[in-house]
């Protein structure tokens, strides 16, 4: 049985198309309840209700409590709720900062508990190169790579499975982002890391689409599926048009609709479910009018998953 009607199924929008810098230089972050309601009036104009926050944008460890209930209290009134925050480039295992990364990620999850929030999701993603800074897209540049030893991997394990328990103590689930040259890069490597954690409530965010833009071979999006949806408790979705040479030698994506992309959502929204999939979707996209590519999205989630709800009952009818 599946965990949600197709018109109940939750899914949020992420915040890539609302700017995280106001045009007089203010950070969304400090700039109050104001410029707050004006963001997540955005995100509800274009028919959410739900929306993912990412400390790119809003950091609610670093408001005291008050800002917090205001914030939350801010999207209710837009018709929003607020059921999971993002923490990205703030790795657990970076060789310099780590400590600091742990802390917050600490602080990150009582916040978002105190908030109502239901997912801590987060990777091993590190801050951007200067290269990737400067380039339009920044996964076509060189960025960060995890060592490929055993001590970092132990550390991982050992950190992460820290701020699992703590996710699970608090009723949150803890989701780690599939992300290019991390230990959660290849499909083997986060199903193991997953595993070696060893909490329930740890689970993959099998966001294959940052893997399939890149600019170099990949795995297949079909085996990268198969070996993350039965370990996936969270899920960012979006998608590429990608072309390559059949010997390697080149290859380049752009950023499109999940329908019109490479990777066939139709299949693996089906898969999916079928696995007892019963996560949040996060709609993400770059480029463009990020938010009316959601919105977009969404619709076409739902029509997918009530195409499949009625194409079960009918099954069962006959």
């Amino acid at each position: 049985m599946r965990a949600y009607p197709a018109a109940e199924w939750p899914i949020a929008a992420c915040l890539h198309g609302v700017p995280s810098v106001l045009p007089d230089g203010t950070s969304l972050h400090d700039a109050g309840p104001i410029a707050w309601d004006a963001a997540l009036a955005q995100v509800a104009a274009v028919d959410f209700s739900l929306a993912e926050l990412a400390d790119s944008h809003i950091r609610p460890a670093d408001l005291d409590a008050s800002a917090r209930a205001e914030l939350v209290a801010i999207a209710a009134a837009r018709g929003l709720a607020i059921p999971s925050v993002h923490v990205q480039r703030q790795s657990v295992i970076d060789p310099v900062n780590w400590e600091r990364n742990l802390d917050y990620a600490h602080r990150t999850i009582d916040a978002a508990a105190e908030m109502g929030m239901s997912v801590f999701s987060t990777g091993l993603h590190q801050p951007f190169s200067e290269a990737q800074r400067r380039a339009l897209w920044f996964w076509t540049a060189e960025g960060a790579k995890d060592p490929d030893d055993r001590e970092t991997w132990d550390a991982a394990v050992t950190r992460l499975r820290e701020l699992g328990t703590h996710a699970q103590q608090v009723g949150m689930r803890m989701s780690l982002e599939l992300y290019e040259d991390t230990l959660l890069g290849t499909a083997d490597s986060a199903v193991r890391l997953v595993e070696e954690i060893g909490v329930d409530a740890v689970g993959l965010n099998p966001d294959v689409g940052n893997l399939i833009r890149l600019h170099r071979p990949v795995e297949d999006w079909r085996e990268l599926f198969a070996k993350t949806l039965p370990h996936a408790n969270y899920w960012h979705v979006k998608n590429y048009a990608r072309d390559e040479a059949a010997d390697g030698s080149w290859a380049t994506s752009t950023p499109s609709t999940m329908e019109a992309g490479l990777i066939n959502y139709r299949q693996v929204l089906r898969d999916a479910v079928e696995l007892g999939f019963d996560g949040i979707i996060l709609t993400e996209h770059y480029g463009g009018d990020s938010l009316g590519m959601c919105s977009t999205n969404q619709r076409y989630i739902r029509d997918l998953l009530a195409a499949d709800e009625r194409t079960a009952a009918t099954a069962v009818i006959d």
